[in-house]
């Protein structure tokens, strides 16, 4: 088998495609989360809080050494505002991953509740049914 067609035979593979797929909404909907958590939710919040933007909330732990207009070296802060906003987007995420797993199992469920139907009898057990009829009614 050439590597081409090792290759086209991996890819066209039914979990591949689907984790592809997968991966490229994944993406997509993170970003519709950061957008909605910077630009819906935090703005709200910030304002309740009296801060500027929610992701400049720091504590300085060193500030910046400046010579002039030139940062000699550079201040060390700890941008709290920025974590707490990654965790507000995790969060997000995470419940809305649950909810879709939580109804996907809830289908898988009612699939495998339904009650499968009963299996053909086969041609010796419908001979032997028939054989047993008779004998009966002699």
């Amino acid at each position: 088998m050439s590597f081409r067609s090792e290759l086209k035979e991996f890819l066209m593979r039914g979990s591949v495609v689907d984790m592809a797929v997968g991966i490229v909404i994944g993406g997509a909907f993170g970003k519709i989360v950061t957008s909605f958590v910077n630009d819906i939710l935090m703005p709200p919040i910030a304002l309740i809080s009296n801060q500027g933007q929610f992701t400049d909330l720091k504590v300085v732990l060193r500030q910046a050494v400046m010579e002039g207009a030139e940062v000699v070296t550079p201040g060390v802060t700890w941008n709290y505002g920025a974590f707490i906003q990654a965790i507000v987007d995790f969060l997000i995420i995470g419940t809305a991953i649950f909810l879709v797993i939580k109804g996907m199992n809830s289908m898988k469920r009612k699939e495998e509740e339904a009650p499968a139907p009963a299996p053909e009898p086969t041609k010796e057990e419908v001979l032997l049914t028939e054989i047993r009829d008779l004998l009966k009614n002699k």
